[in-house]
């Protein structure tokens, strides 16, 4: 039953994996702990914001207390953390006292609220994830939370 099942789904792997293209390695990348980030200030439409050292949109999930993480798996497969290897520094604008890092995971926390990116985010500049099921947002220069609409 098993190998009938994946005989079945071959093809669809298949044409799953032809059609990412060149996206899978970037893919791949993203999910790769870098030795340093850095998080600054950016403009958007929603004003100035953090975002990464790439111009990525970074953002808080309101679930977050005293600077832990309240995001499972599944969570953190649409919103992955943003972690370094060794240090977040802070960059054009970005309040140096206000950005620390939580111990366990390695993963940036910027005032109270650890950094996550969202998925849905194609390029630097995309703020997609801004007020997603009114629990997301973006994140001021001020380490508060940025509530109003695109």
């Amino acid at each position: 039953m098993r190998a009938r099942m994946g005989i079945l789904l071959l093809p669809a792997l298949l044409a799953g994996l032809s059609a990412c293209g060149n996206e899978a390695p970037q893919q791949v990348a993203q999910q790769e702990v870098p030795a340093k980030v850095e998080v600054k200030i950016a403009q958007s439409d929603l004003g100035p914001i953090l975002v990464d050292q790439s111009g990525r949109t970074l953002y808080a999930f309101t679930k977050d207390e005293n600077k832990s993480s309240a995001c499972d798996a599944d969570c953190i497969a649409v919103w992955p953390a943003l972690t370094a290897q060794s240090t977040v520094d802070a960059k054009d604008g970005a309040d140096t006292n206000l950005l620390s890092q939580i111990e366990e995971s390695s993963q940036a926390v910027y005032g109270k609220w650890p950094l996550y990116y969202y998925v849905g985010d194609q390029v630097p500049g995309d703020v997609n994830g801004q007020g997603v099921d009114e629990e997301w947002f973006a994140i001021a220069p001020d380490g508060k939370l940025v509530k109003k609409a695109e």
